[in-house]
């Protein structure tokens, strides 16, 4: 099979393969470089706070994650920065909500666009200070020419470009509606599948070529299990601090786990896609454990809550349930109720952070960033503003103060993509707009302004199903903090160095290997 450069016009100076990357990680000892902690960051696709077992009695296929919790610290109250892909991931690599990086919404198969090339990215950061830096995933944050991860301070890749749904496979696994295989005869009818992508296959990437379209995605766990085994454990060998970024495909549909996964649980195909996802958490963990073990911190967690639309292949938001809406349209994937953003997460470093620790402080995927560029003793650009916060303090001392507020953008359910219009305070959360995305079966909650805004306390009512009395004195109280603190994000973000993602659409940039055969298959793929 033939892997095909995609971008000829980018710096001959990029790595053009794994072999290479080996290569280049010389041996030598920088005690500056010794003293900085390795980071994994491992964001799991469309999973639902309670789909890991230490959250959720009721879920059993995380053995893994649990024990990873057990050792280190869990998180009861941390939310995604968007309740879609695009923004969540732009948001984890910059500190920023989108309002602030530029990007509020999804990136399609033919953006010309991505993250705005004046946005700084954790990876290029950490580059810039001495680190290995290496992405394994799916990026979903512009694939073209300058927006490709190895320009935005990857010194490796390997992964997809986009969702595993953004193109046809010849292992089209569970999705609902169900997609065909992509088609191999030039005559098919492409157009009768409604919902399915079946004009351009789904690549995989080696840095800027690819080296498979379409990708086998029941084959895409051991390689990702490969390619992450092997960062860690060359870059250990040779003394590297690295930051290695695994964005999983699960929980994402299609789902497509291994055989062996199936018949390991009676609980059905998102069962065992849990397990076989579960199962590659504990090859990372262990392997860094093995070679680095008092130096490596491992921080998972996922982009947004699950699809619901997409019925028995979707998550549990465990007690999240977002009943005030769940009569109208579903609550989880792409709307601002606790299901949509509110995600399971654990933060691991065996002698750093202490062990079977549940922290109830209000954190944020926002707050990787200023994280681990503290651990690493990096400071923050100071050309723009932030709305992550330094966690060391809840990681190491045991701290329970988080962030006073968060704000949930829009992310499709309802409303302008982006805008804050839900607001978090404390144990209180603001709906100023409601809406819900598409349910199992169809049927979409209408959008609905609130003036003044519906207000939950969901320290007494965790399933957002009866809003506070607006004649009440608590009510009033409440909504005048709340609305201070949304007036003062706004201004912050008016008077702020903000970016504007180009969304524009071009077919022409589509990641295509070989024009000249169906689908754009590379040569000699069956």
């Amino acid at each position: 099979m033939e892997g095909c450069s995609v971008s000829p016009i980018l710096p001959a100076a990029l790595f053009t393969g794994f072999l290479y990357y080996v290569a280049n990680l010389r041996p030598g000892v920088d005690t500056n470089h010794l003293q900085k902690p390795n980071v994994i960051v491992i964001l799991a696709d469309d999973i639902g706070w309670g789909d890991l077992g230490q959250n959720w009695p009721r879920t059993s296929e995380t053995p893994n994650l649990d024990l990873m919790a057990q050792e280190g610290m869990r998180f009861a109250d941390f939310h995604a920065a968007a309740s879609t892909c695009s923004p969540s991931r732009a948001s984890l690599l910059t500190g920023r909500l989108g309002l602030r990086n530029g990007v509020t919404r999804n990136f399609a198969v033919g953006s010309v666009g991505g993250l705005p090339l004046n946005e700084s990215t954790l990876a290029e950061i950490l580059k810039g200070v001495g680190y290995y830096t290496a992405m394994i995933g799916k990026w979903h944050l512009g694939h073209h020419g300058l927006y490709h991860p190895n320009n935005r301070g990857f010194d490796y890749y390997s992964g997809i470009p986009y969702s595993n749904d953004m193109g046809c496979t010849d292992t089209p696994g569970y999705d609902i509606p169900f997609c065909p295989p992509c088609p191999k005869d030039p005559e098919t009818d492409c157009c009768k599948h409604k919902d399915c992508y079946s004009t351009v296959a789904l690549p995989l990437f080696e840095n800027m070529s690819i080296v498979e379209q379409p990708v086998n995605l029941s084959a895409l766990t051991e390689h990702y299990a490969e390619r992450a085994t092997r960062i860690i454990q060359h870059a250990s060998k040779n003394r590297k601090p690295f930051f290695l970024y695994v964005a999983l495909a699960h929980m994402h549909v299609p789902l497509s786990p291994a055989v062996h996964f199936v018949n390991t649980t009676r609980q059905g195909v998102y069962s065992a896609s849990l397990r076989e996802m579960d199962s590659l958490i504990g090859l990372i963990k262990n392997t860094s454990d093995t070679t680095d073990k008092e130096n490596t911190i491992i921080w998972f967690t996922g982009d947004n809550g699950p699809w619901s639309q997409k019925c028995e292949f979707s998550g549990s938001v465990g007690p999240f349930l977002g009943s005030w809406q769940t009569h109208k349209g579903n609550s989880a994937k792409q709307t601002t109720w606790e299901g949509g953003h509110r995600v399971p997460t654990i933060a691991y470093w065996p002698g750093k952070i202490p062990a079977n620790i549940t922290s109830t402080a209000l954190l944020s995927v926002l707050d990787i960033l200023p994280t681990v560029l503290s651990l690493a003793r990096v400071g923050l650009p100071l050309d723009r503003h932030y709305d992550g916060m330094d966690a060391t303090e809840v990681l190491f001392s045991r701290s329970q103060t988080g962030h006073k507020t968060l704000f949930h953008p829009n992310s499709g359910a309802a409303g302008r993509f982006g805008d804050l219009q839900t607001v978090r305070l404390e144990q209180y959360k603001a709906y100023y707009l409601t809406g819900g995305a598409e349910a199992c079966g169809g049927g979409t909650g209408p959008e609905q302004l609130h003036d003044p805004p519906l207000i939950f306390d969901l320290s007494r009512d965790v399933e957002e199903g009866a809003p506070l009395d607006s004649s009440s004195a608590e009510y009033r109280g409440v909504l005048e903090r709340v609305t201070a603190e949304r007036e003062a994000v706004l201004q912050d973000i008016a008077t702020d160095n903000v970016s504007r993602a180009d969304y524009t659409i071009d077919p022409a940039v589509e990641p295509c290997c070989n024009h000249q055969h169906i689908v754009c298959r590379c040569q000699g793929q069956k």
